[in-house]
């Protein structure tokens, strides 16, 4: 009750579709505290006729420490408008998110945002005469009343900038998406003579830098060369995807993004590879959208191209992509759950954004040869 008073009752709430993944996070919570009351409020999200909204909350939310987790490209959730059932778009969800912050009416006291994807994290700069989303809707947010934001695998961090009297976290998946890969795959071999990390362009290098200093892997990149002279769907196009570094023959690799958008980049990339004789491609990337469905992943399956993709559960996932036998799910609600728990105790998160401790732990499961020791398989 102490605790309590000192930091306000825990209440967390979520933006539509958000219910499966927020369900896991308060059974850790319950888990930890020994205490079967809930942590989730349940907003109402109502929509008019004309495809107008309003969100009501029934509890009181005075001197609550409110956790809001938007999803928001769920594309699953639908609403209708004029008879018509439409899907959510990013931009219906973000009005969702303003408005269940403006429902609170400033009662709350403290409103935390954990965006796993931000809202517009692609349009991050200007290069032309173009808008900036991306900083528009953290200022937005920021200006409303959030103390916290977290996001998850940032395209940009340099977003932050936008919001510099806002405190802002940039999490990374890695120890979850190592230890899914040892659970998954068996006789994988984490040492430099079988494995190897691949970054699939520039961008991703210090992504991919960290994962290759921690596990004392080497390291190879590819870089795109773009057609400058055309613009298709709002970016220059690829025409060729160039590799730099060490040879990969009979290796296995370790392809590792933000996000997987169509697939075609990273099935370009995993094509190279399997011609330069790499022996199996494995794909980590934090947010798989698969935006222009799963025929074509499920092809490069087939053809040998690619033999395993891991992504998170932090957005959402249809049950036809969870049914494929390619695809691993890498569960992030305890890891969520914990910077919760940390945060509402006005503890710092830093150690816990840092994960090098819990991976180097991790290794010392493998034995000499970089496999995972028979008496710890089955216990990840």
């Amino acid at each position: 009750m102490e605790m309590e008073q000192i930091c306000g009752k825990l209440s967390i709430m979520g933006t539509r579709g958000c219910d499966e993944f927020l369900n896991k996070v308060d059974t850790w919570l319950k888990t930890w505290s020994g205490n079967d009351e809930t942590t989730l409020i349940h907003p109402q999200y109502i929509r008019f006729g004309t495809g107008e909204a309003k969100v009501v909350i029934n509890d009181s939310m005075r001197n609550h420490d409110i956790f809001v987790y938007a999803d928001v490209f769920n594309h699953g959730v639908k609403f209708k408008m004029y008879e018509k059932e439409y899907p959510m778009s990013p931009d219906d969800h973000f009005q969702d998110l303003k408005r269940l912050i403006c429902s609170f009416a400033g009662k709350g006291r403290r409103v935390n945002v954990i965006m796993p994807m931000i809202y517009e994290g692609r349009q991050d700069k200007r290069t032309l005469r173009e808008s900036l989303d991306a900083a528009i809707s953290l200022q937005e947010i920021s200006n409303m009343g959030a103390e916290n934001i977290i996001s998850f695998d940032i395209h940009n961090i340099g977003i932050q900038n936008a919001i510099p009297m806002c405190s802002f976290d940039n999490v990374h998946p890695t120890y979850q998406m190592i230890k899914a890969l040892l659970k998954k795959i068996p006789d994988i071999a984490i040492n430099k003579e079988k494995l190897m990390m691949i970054s699939p362009d520039e961008g991703g290098m210090n992504r991919c830098m960290y994962y290759s200093s921690v596990l004392k892997l080497e390291l190879g990149t590819f870089y795109k060369r773009r057609d400058y002279t055309v613009i298709k769907d709002g970016k220059n196009p690829i025409k060729a995807h160039q590799y730099l570094g060490k040879p990969v023959r009979d290796k296995d690799v370790i392809i590792v993004d933000d996000i997987i958008s169509s697939g075609e980049s990273v099935l370009d990339v995993a094509r190279q590879l399997k011609s330069r004789g790499v022996k199996r491609v494995f794909i980590f990337a934090s947010f798989g959208l698969f935006c222009n469905g799963l025929k074509k992943i499920d092809k490069a399956y087939k053809d040998g191209v690619i033999d395993q993709i891991f992504t998170t559960n932090l957005i959402y996932r249809t049950d036809e992509l969870r049914s494929r036998e390619w695809y691993t799910e890498v569960d992030m609600s305890k890891y969520v759950a914990l910077l919760i728990a940390t945060l509402h105790q006005n503890n710092s998160i830093s150690t816990m954004l840092n994960q090098v401790d819990k991976i180097h732990k991790l290794i010392e499961k493998l034995d000499e040869n970089g496999l995972l020791k028979p008496e710890y398989r089955g216990t990840l």
